[in-house]
């Protein structure tokens, strides 16, 4: 529990955090996180892949938008980081879930994979919110977001490949992409000019599933 704030220092109020500018970034990935999920329920895989790619986009900005800001309050920076980091349990935990759900025609067989997910996601987000980065520069575990940049990239082959083995292939690597969140090996953290990479690559696919979709 935090200190008791001295008589005459009020709380804040919760709406007050939405116009600090890291904040805002991290709920347009929200939204788009929630566009991933409701076209993966419809089955419109491409839109999906796009909504999920630019909810990684908009999570790699905050952070950087956020450290940029030298102004912002402790209690800004704090509020920051638990809203980051419960929008990275829905994009990254809860719409992987979804789509598994979904490709899999929403099969009971599909639900313990979706488990897995969710829960490797509660575990690896958990970990990391107490133990921060492993060193300076690496993760302890495969970072979440890596899990979307890896299944927007499979969804390219989705539509080449027979539904039922696409089906079987995205369960698979889901489940290792899971084992791999909360498995002992450390994975660099990619910051600096990676930004720029990360950034052409969902544009690239934006491109790439926008034609998909006027196709």
């Amino acid at each position: 529990m935090g200190e008791p704030r001295e008589e005459g220092n009020q709380q804040p109020s919760i709406l007050s955090f939405v116009k600090d500018v890291p904040n805002l970034c991290s709920l347009a990935g929200l939204l788009c996180a929630l566009l991933g999920m409701y076209f993966a329920i419809l089955h419109v895989y491409p839109a999906a892949m796009i909504g999920l790619l630019w909810a990684v986009l908009f999570d790699w900005f905050d952070g950087r938008i956020g450290r940029r800001m030298k102004h912002r309050s402790d209690e800004q920076r704090a509020f920051g980081m638990q809203i980051d980091s419960l929008i990275d349990m829905i994009s990254f935990g809860a719409c992987p879930a979804i789509l598994l759900l979904s490709y899999g025609q929403f099969s009971p067989w599909f639900l313990p994979g979706a488990f897995v997910i969710v829960v490797a996601t509660v575990l690896r987000l958990s970990y990391f919110n107490v133990f921060g980065l492993d060193s300076k520069s690496a993760y302890l575990g495969l970072a979440v977001d890596n899990n979307v940049i890896i299944l927007a990239l499979l969804f390219l082959f989705e539509g080449q490949i027979d539904q039922a083995v696409f089906a079987k292939l995205l369960y698979a690597i889901s489940l290792a992409l899971a084992a791999l969140n909360v498995a002992p090996i450390r994975t660099p953290k990619f910051t600096g000019r990676w930004i720029y990479a990360i950034t052409l690559y969902v544009v690239i696919l934006t491109t790439v599933y926008s034609f998909r979709l006027l196709g």
